[in-house]
């Protein structure tokens, strides 16, 4: 609950900053008439939707397994990231729509003083909110939350670059700049959100842990060799933030019930003390001799 509850907290900061962000940027963009301001407007629009799904992703993956879902609630937090990914294809969109009107119009930026503050204000204020997402989401991994932090570090780079292409405009007075800025920030964007959709349908699909991962795993496993014959049928997925290691051991057939428990115990007890938010399933197969009987 208490793992939940951070996430939710910081899920919350993402939502404040977006909003005032927006406030700011649709500001200076009037004032200024900016369409890399408007873009980045519109981004920020965009986020702060993203923003919103991943509360309330990570308010509902904490949820415990229940009848209807005894593996959990989890994989809505890669559902969010799949969602917040096809919103930034959207803004994208818009942002390539609207400057490639401007290629053919350029206007002249007016306000370009207060359009810069505006922009680093805003690259300081994602930096900061994003680093805080980004902690929280390793700690707790949770896509929901690094798909948020992705986005606001996103916003960070061209927030600057918005800024920075407002100065070069001020500097040689080609207006043209304005909304080449602005399909280079659209295009930042659709990098970003391809990066994110993959990553949350692979986990969507149960794509198997990190190829470290399952090395500590088998490690693990090994470590225990003296008191099995062999393990076999290793798998393993992810479902939100909990990982899921599945495999068979055959153990020897003067074994107890009691003894062959207690191994099984023992692995999946180091396994969890290892790797965090783990869920381990493990089959006992009989030796040949066994089965021959």
């Amino acid at each position: 609950m208490f793992s939940t509850d951070r996430k939710v907290r910081v899920a919350f900061l993402s939502i404040i900053s977006n909003t005032t962000l927006i406030i700011f940027k649709v500001v200076a963009g009037i004032l200024s008439g900016s369409v890399s301001i408007i873009s980045e407007a519109i981004h920020s629009g965009m986020d702060l939707v993203a923003s919103l799904v991943a509360f309330f992703s990570v308010r509902h993956s904490g949820k415990p397994a229940d009848r209807n879902h005894p593996y959990g609630h989890g994989k809505i937090e890669n559902i969010s990231g799949i969602v917040e990914g096809s919103l930034i294809f959207v803004a994208a969109a818009l942002i390539i729509f609207e400057a490639v009107k401007k290629l053919f119009e350029p206007t002249e930026i007016e306000q370009a003083g207060v359009a810069i503050v505006v922009m680093l204000i805003s690259a300081g204020i994602n930096l900061f909110v994003s680093s805080k997402l980004y902690k929280v989401a390793k700690e707790e991994d949770s896509m929901a939350l690094e798909a948020d932090a992705l986005h606001l570090k996103t916003d960070v780079y061209t927030s600057a670059g918005v800024g920075l292409g407002i100065l070069l405009i001020k500097v040689t007075g080609l207006s043209i700049l304005d909304p080449i800025v602005a399909i280079l920030v659209a295009l930042l964007i659709i990098k970003e959100a391809w990066e994110l959709t993959k990553a949350a349908l692979d986990h969507l699909m149960d794509t198997k842990l990190t190829d470290g991962e399952e090395a500590e795993i088998e490690r693990i496993i090994q470590e225990h060799s003296g008191q099995y014959v062999d393990y076999h049928k290793l798998k393993t997925r992810k479902s939100g933030n909990v990982k899921h290691v599945d495999f068979h051991v055959t153990l020897a057939p003067n074994l107890t019930v009691k003894e062959a428990h207690d191994i099984v115990g023992e692995l999946k007890r180091d396994i969890n003390e290892k790797l965090s938010n783990t869920r381990v399933s493990i089959h006992i197969d009989p030796s040949r001799e066994e089965a021959a009987n």
